[in-house]
């Protein structure tokens, strides 16, 4: 694995742009940087592809043990979205997509946490990256099957009766990124030949009469992609609807997702598989004697929060508005650096199968919303 620094394509703003992503720059410089490109080995594209796939694995195994040992309070859970957990989970209603962030230097692979709900940069991975690499140097190859995983599991809940219904809703709250990635995930379904129509969150209505969620026309809502935390959903005003058993509406992701993006699941995990070669050592309620290591909310997002202690001291804190609901801790790893520029690996799964890569980068300790997406090529 290695970093390589160039020019940038004249027209690079208009061509990311053509393809969607409009949210290209910042206040503080690019968000999309192709002045350097990641080059990866087809062996560690390999390792990488394994390792995702044990750790969709691993993590499936820690949703049966959570619910098997009822561990939901650890994760701040409470005990009416638990009940719907369990429920679903038996009832295994749709799943699509989830990310994983791992730290790899080319050898070795650390899952750093698991965005299984709500994750983006899918934009990016899946498309805006290709169209990079067919433009700069169209003869290589790039670790990204997303697009096609995407419209091959649309296709598969189009083809099995009774899944899903039509048309498919599309909904997030009104912000680029988020807008941009349920885009993406609308046109795969659109693709795979299904019905859509997109909806905004806050224009999701509840028909008390007949117990549905409905549209603005005030049809009932059958199947719906929500880009909005289940963490948040639970806790507004018609959450108990979306829980209850008899709403009528099947939400992706479904709310057993609720156990995987939360930072809760990696001391979890640590307790199931000690010593596992993809895992940090991490545990709930303190360090546990480490002296380097960083401190996560159960519930933070873009690295909100997040504290990281070197020696026992803290080195770092990030502002945010998360950590009421409680702490884990992991070990802290240190990212591969080039050139001050550390990489953080987003390795996508769909329908829990590695499909693809995204890397963004930072010249911190903490990967956050400032963190710059690098596209990559296989060599």
């Amino acid at each position: 694995m290695r970093r390589v620094a160039h020019d940038p394509r004249p027209d690079w703003q208009a061509r990311v742009e053509a393809v969607g992503l409009v949210y290209h720059t910042t206040d503080d410089g690019p968000y999309w940087d192709e002045s350097a490109h990641y080059e990866l080995t087809a062996a560690e594209v390999d390792l990488l592809e394994a390792a995702t796939n044990e750790l969709a694995e691993l993590c499936l195994r820690a949703v049966d043990f959570v619910i098997d040992n009822n561990r939901f309070a650890e994760l701040a859970i409470p005990d009416k979205a638990a009940d719907a957990i369990r429920r679903e989970w038996e009832r295994d209603p749709p799943s699509l997509y989830g990310r994983f962030d791992l730290a790899f230097d080319g050898q070795n692979v650390k899952l750093l946490e698991y965005n299984a709900d709500t994750p983006t940069a899918l934009l990016e991975a899946a498309i805006a990256q290709w169209h990079w690499l067919k433009d700069v140097a169209p003869e290589s190859d790039q670790f990204n099957s997303i697009w096609e995983a995407l419209v091959t599991k649309w296709s598969t809940l189009r083809d099995e009766n009774g899944i899903i219904s039509q048309p498919v809703y599309f909904a997030s709250a009104d912000l680029a990124e988020d807008v941009m990635t349920v885009t993406v995930l609308r046109e795969a379904a659109e693709e795979a030949g299904l019905r859509t129509q997109t909806l905004a969150m806050e224009d999701i209505g509840w028909d008390a009469g007949a117990r549905r969620f409905v549209d603005l026309l005030g049809r009932p809502i059958g199947t719906i992609f929500k880009l909005y935390p289940w963490e948040w959903m639970v806790a507004e005003e018609f959450g108990s609807h979306a829980l209850a058993a008899d709403s009528g509406t099947d939400w992706i992701e479904p709310v057993w997702k609720l156990v995987l993006s939360n930072k809760g699941l990696l001391p979890i995990l640590w307790e199931m598989f000690p010593g596992h070669r993809l895992l940090l050592p991490s545990y709930f309620g303190g360090s546990q004697g480490m002296s380097d290591y960083v401190r996560k909310p159960l519930l933070s997002r873009e690295g909100a929060n997040v504290s990281v202690y070197q020696g026992g001291k803290a080195v770092l804190e990030t502002p945010g508005d998360y950590g009421e609901e409680g702490y884990v801790f992991q070990q802290f790893v240190e990212l591969p650096d080039f050139d001050g520029h550390r990489p953080v690996v987003g390795s996508w799964v769909v329908d829990h199968s590695s499909s693809g890569i995204g890397i963004r980068e930072s010249t911190g300790l903490v990967t956050d919303n400032l963190s710059s997406f690098v596209p990559h090529l296989m060599t």
